[in-house]
């Protein structure tokens, strides 16, 4: 299971000004902001935009420049996953080791929707012995209950993080992990697919 909210795309004008820096042809933008708000690529800087997008990682430096924030609900095996991507993001997660006691256990606290029958029955047991030792932490405020919960914690476990990602960022991203086996993937690389022109600046080895 992955989940993504509250999507914030950020300074496309700033950043395809900074692009054409280097040859001085600011005269030749020609994007606009709508009626809602949206930065709309003209002709001439799309045009750039995707000249410089598959020129190469030195020639698409203002990919960095244009920023996404998210909220991530995912496991943390998938979340292990990412962060192999350290470099230009940014993650403010909830705290499993201050707020794991803070309610009760429940099935929709853990991605289970890969697993069987049997296994989701065995599942159940696990989840009815965190439950067990957080009411026990409660109860008694004894560290061993704590550290009980925290070490019998299934990988399957969710979080939410707040990541802050850019454009160059997602084109690694996406290229590493779009043929991954975990389902996870293919969901955020949706997710990576549906923001505004990535088929233009982030799909930029696939056939168009």
């Amino acid at each position: 299971m992955l989940k993504t909210e509250k999507i914030s795309v950020m300074n496309f004008e700033n950043a395809i000004r900074g692009a054409r820096n280097p040859l001085n042809s600011w005269a030749r933008s020609d994007s606009y902001y709508d009626d809602k708000g949206m930065y709309i690529f003209g002709e001439n800087d799309l045009a750039l935009a995707k000249k410089l997008a598959r020129a190469g990682s030195d020639h698409r430096k203002y990919l960095r420049q244009i920023f996404v924030s998210v909220d991530v609900t995912a496991p943390m095996y998938w979340w292990k996953e990412y962060d192999t991507y350290k470099v230009a993001t940014v993650a403010n997660s909830t705290s499993t080791m201050h707020k794991i006691h803070s309610r009760e256990f429940s099935r929709k606290d853990f991605s289970t929707d890969e697993l069987d029958e049997e296994s989701l029955a065995f599942f159940d047991t696990v989840i009815a012995a965190l439950e067990k030792l957080r009411i026990k932490y409660i109860e008694t405020k004894d560290k061993q209950y704590w550290y009980d919960m925290i070490q019998l914690l299934p990988s399957s476990y969710n979080q939410m993080r707040t990541c802050t990602l850019n454009y160059e960022t997602l084109i690694n991203i996406y290229y590493a992990r779009k043929n991954h086996k975990l389902n996870e993937w293919h969901i955020f690389c949706d997710f990576i697919k549906a923001l505004p022109y990535a088929k233009d600046l982030i799909l930029i080895k696939d056939e168009v």
